[in-house]
């Protein structure tokens, strides 16, 4: 084999290194993209099943609110702060947005709760037991998944944040997601008060 042929063979076998090498990169980024979709789905997913929940005590509020207001006719600022921060939920359109408006509604009956408590025949209604026993079991079932929605958006945030996923998710335009934390008043437990 004269000289211009080996030349020819080392040439052939850089190209197909190359070749190699090129192709792992590219299937390496598909399966970064791939995997990003799925937990970019898994997050949408998860926020899916706590707005389902969200929704579920959007609308038990108003019974509840109407069954408490026929015993606590002065608390007049209560409800219309109840009636407001529920109104602002359903108003809100983006994950934070909705986050901050469901935090303010929790305050709000946090302070309804403290209603409640000074009006011992309320709590002995029927009607108003299966409502507090509904919202009660929605609140738990809200905790839930939104625990399960910040499960996600963890393993989502740190995905995107690791070398070299963080690459194919700048270049893909994969951004953080919110997590859903407590309101800063679920700090403070409410006061209830005894006239």
């Amino acid at each position: 084999m004269n000289q211009n042929g080996k030349t020819w063979v080392w040439v052939l076998v850089i190209l197909a290194i190359i070749l190699v090498i090129g192709l792992i990169l590219v299937l390496s980024g598909v399966g970064i993209y791939n995997r990003l979709v799925g937990l970019d789905e898994g997050v949408k997913a998860a926020w899916a099943q706590v707005e389902n929940q969200l929704q579920r005590r959007y609308d038990l509020i108003p019974n509840y609110v109407a069954t408490v207001k026929g015993y606590a006719k002065h608390e007049r600022e209560v409800f219309i702060q109840v009636t407001e921060a529920r109104s602002r939920v359903g108003g809100a359109k983006t994950v934070p947005d909705k986050i901050s408006a469901n935090n303010d509604l929790s305050g709000a009956l946090a302070r309804l709760l403290v209603v409640v408590e000074r009006y011992p025949d309320l709590k002995a209604n029927q009607n108003f037991i299966r409502l507090q026993d509904e919202l009660a079991g929605t609140e738990n079932r809200i905790a839930t998944e939104r625990m399960r929605y910040n499960d996600q958006v963890k393993v989502y945030n740190q995905t995107i944040r690791r070398f070299p996923t963080n690459f194919i998710a700048g270049i893909f335009g994969f951004e953080r997601a919110e997590f859903f934390e407590a309101p800063e008043a679920a700090e403070v437990p409410p006061q209830v008060e005894f006239e």
